[in-house]
């Protein structure tokens, strides 16, 4: 039984039925999960659309130029006045406007078809799927609770919990889905907010804060730590900064949001120190809770974490035996990658299957600013912690030629080795596709490669990997050293 339907749940299912058991997925909202549906796939969808627009803002500067007889202007329209008027038609149809309504409906689009895409897998499998929400009676008894409200229970020899998590909300702003919003509800807006005002500066409200700076939205950031991006690299999050206020983002720092409330036409956010800020829209990004209440965890002896995570050791095994859980809700690491290595792992341990235990060391994550910033392996300020020997190697992305054709000027490849051995203990890419980039970096960390081993293989030329190649080969005589 997999009560869940996220990356966790439908990937250990997967993994169950090729091992041969019969395999029972209950999901109440849709497979997928949270990730599928309102996290990961929506927000990328809008933030790629957003990407364009970036990329739009740059053609003047590449020789682009608007056709003035596509866009049913001529000459005579040179002369409207600068306000108002033809002027202003002249400059709106010279420039890129975002429809926000045809966005959100081609992302909620997207996210129901990989649903779908889902659903069809484990069907053609033979996984039986069934809607509802499941509550475990005890480790081998699993409620199920249908939409229609009927409820009937199903034998288990072995159960996997994946049930993700929920935004979390402050006491004092209550989402009201119109003007309050949580990043799930920000794909029913059908127009462009005036004024956005976002409430948390981790990696949902950067990514959420800088794609609608980019669709053209006037952005408030409100942080309560000194920069964006407060858990990121250091480096990465002041470049992430610097391009947000220069974009016309506002950022404020150490501000703290206490409450939200609706005006007649709005917002307003109350800052702890009495502080107010009003917009149109307010998006909480305040971070997420598990999805464990009701579960019937505790009735089952399933030991959680004080902050309500379930407690799981490398293989995804909770306290009692033939009870699992991935994902989101066991608040190891809140990436759908790790969810499904959680869910594969748990059904590969559960079934008797070979199993390598969960280890972080290579697991990369990424952030979809514009640019964006992917890491893999150890931060360089846990390095420096643990009073580890390492050095740095860094090169800003605006020197590599093909950087250069695209007219990218922000990033940079940062490569941590031990001061000893040159081994790779981590790495930081800025730029655009990031996420792409860090893959070989990945591997390095991964495979306990050294820099010159890196340095060692060949680049393509011109390409943007050709800086990871450079950075590494810059290493050299500094670790010889």
């Amino acid at each position: 039984m997999v009560v869940g339907g996220g990356p966790g749940g439908y990937e250990a299912a997967l993994v169950a039925r090729r091992l041969g058991a019969q395999v029972t997925v209950v999901e109440r909202h849709g497979l997928g999960g949270s990730a599928v549906l309102t996290d990961v796939v929506p927000s990328k969808t809008l933030i790629a659309t957003a990407e364009w627009m970036t990329i739009a803002d740059r053609a003047p500067e590449l020789g682009i130029r608007l056709d003035r007889l596509a866009a049913g202007l001529g000459p005579e329209d040179d002369a409207a006045g600068p306000a108002g008027g033809t002027g202003s038609a002249v400059r709106d149809a010279l420039h890129h406007r975002i429809d926000l309504d045809a966005v959100n409906t081609r992302v909620k689009a997207l996210a129901a078809a990989q649903s779908a895409d889902i659903r069809a897998r484990l069907e053609r499998e033979g996984v039986d799927v069934v809607a509802g929400t499941g509550r475990l009676l005890d480790p081998e008894h699993v409620a199920v609770r249908t939409p229609e409200g009927r409820e009937h229970t199903l034998d288990a020899d072995v159960v996997l919990v994946s049930t993700g998590a929920t935004p979390r909300v402050l006491p004092e702003a209550r989402p009201d889905g119109e003007r309050i919003l949580t990043w799930t509800q920000m794909y029913n807006l059908t127009s462009l907010p005036e004024r956005l005002i976002v409430v948390g500066s981790g990696v949902t409200g950067a990514e959420f804060a800088g794609a609608y700076t980019s669709l053209g939205a006037d952005v408030v950031l409100v942080s309560s730590r000194d920069r964006v991006l407060p858990g990121e690299d250091q480096d990465a999050a002041e470049l992430i900064e610097r391009v947000f206020t220069q974009r016309g983002m506002t950022v404020m720092s150490r501000s703290r949001a206490s409450a939200a409330r609706r005006t007649a036409d709005g917002v307003v956010v109350t800052l702890e120190d009495g502080r107010e800020v009003e917009g149109s829209h307010v998006l909480l990004a305040v971070g997420a809770v598990p999805t464990t209440r009701d579960l019937g965890l505790e009735d089952a002896g399933v030991r959680l974490t004080p902050s309500g995570h379930v407690a799981v050791d490398k293989v995804s095994r909770t306290n009692v035996r033939g009870v699992y859980a991935a994902g989101d809700c066991t608040g190891v690491l809140p990436l759908a990658s790790v969810a499904a290595t959680q869910g594969r792992i748990a059904m590969s341990h559960a079934l008797g299957d070979a199993v390598r235990p969960l280890s972080l060391r290579g697991i990369s994550a990424n952030i979809f600013t514009a640019p964006e910033i992917a890491t893999v392996g150890e931060p360089e300020g846990r390095l420096r912690e643990r009073g580890v020997q390492y050095q740095v190697s860094m090169l800003p992305l605006a020197r590599n030629p093909r950087a250069k054709m695209l007219g990218v000027r922000d990033g940079f490849v940062k490569i941590f080795a031990h001061a000893g051995t040159g081994t790779v203990l981590g790495a930081v890419v800025v730029g655009p596709r990031a996420s792409e980039s860090i893959f070989p970096l990945t591997l390095a960390v991964t495979h306990r490669l050294t820099a010159d081993q890196i340095a060692d293989a060949s680049t393509v030329y011109p390409s943007m990997s050709g800086t990871i190649g450079e950075v590494a080969r810059m290493m050299h005589h500094r670790i010889e050293d």
